[in-house]
């Protein structure tokens, strides 16, 4: 049996396990879809589904709501790991293109 190395990202949970899990309300859980601090999926019947990774995130909105911090914030954070992110692959992708050009191995010098 193959396991995914993604597992956590599969979106197969929904909106009453997730509010177990978290211990918010399934309103506190569309509220962050709201504002955009959240993306589940939609299942062709409209249901919401959720992954561990939405889990994990849930869980950090939360304690952070419970320290003071507006949503609004929390979005801004987000946008700024995203693009910090985004940056780090970018390099990445061009130093895999400048090794690949001028055959660099890694590890090699």
């Amino acid at each position: 049996m193959r396991e995914d190395p993604l597992y956590k990202n599969r979106k197969v949970i929904t909106i009453g396990v997730v509010s177990e899990l978290t211990g918010l309300s399934e309103r506190q859980i569309r509220y962050y879809e709201e504002r955009k601090l959240i993306f589940p999926e939609r299942t062709e019947r409209g249901n919401r589904k959720y992954s561990f990774s939405d889990v994990e995130r849930l869980i950090d909105i939360a304690n952070k709501r419970d320290e003071g911090v507006r949503t609004y914030e929390i979005r801004q954070e987000m946008l700024k790991n995203k693009k910090k992110e985004d940056a780090k692959i970018r390099n990445q992708m061009l130093r895999g293109q400048i090794n690949a050009r001028f055959g660099i191995q890694k590890g090699k010098n």
